[in-house]
């Protein structure tokens, strides 16, 4: 299945993409799937999303798709179907903080 991939700007100039990126997913499309994934097609952003050695996202970055917060469920749960049909794209957001 091809999944759409959105990253935040400074990931995309990594990774030299501009847009969105489509993703092939030979398997069930999961979160741990999607970004296994994006960072075979770009290695450059191995562990610029997640951990490399644990898998865990990173503090400052969450898990979008279908106007749901998906940074909080475990990585191997199923991606909504319009995301895994290609109809709604799978967004990875860079968060701020500050004061």
């Amino acid at each position: 299945m091809s999944v759409r991939v959105k990253l935040p700007t400074h990931l995309r100039r990594l990774a030299g993409v501009d847009g969105e990126v489509c993703i092939d997913v030979a398997e069930e499309v999961t979160t741990e799937a999607v970004l296994a994934a994006l960072e075979a097609r770009y290695p450059v952003l191995r562990g610029t999303i997640r951990d490399v050695a644990t898998g865990r996202r990173r503090a400052f970055v969450r898990y979008f798709a279908c106007e749901e917060d998906l940074s909080h469920d475990p990585p191997g749960k199923p991606l909504p179907t319009r995301v895994a049909d290609g109809s709604e794209p799978f967004l990875v957001v860079g968060s701020m903080a500050g004061g």
